[in-house]
């Protein structure tokens, strides 16, 4: 059989393979522990003048 010819054996055996995949322990949720925290800034109508004034700068 020369390379890259079809070997149905082959394909059959490696469909048998993928389809048995079991799911590794990399697969595990990892549980998070700490704080986030975030600054809401300013309003939305102080970044809108700030958007307006960058703008104009252009």
């Amino acid at each position: 059989m020369s390379m890259g010819a079809y070997d149905e054996a082959e394909h059959e055996r490696r469909e048998r393979m993928t389809s048995q995949v079991e799911p590794g322990t990399d697969d595990d949720r990892k549980t998070y522990h700490g704080s986030v925290e975030y600054d809401s800034g300013d309003s939305t109508d102080a970044l809108l003048e700030q958007f307006k004034r960058m703008k104009s700068d252009d």
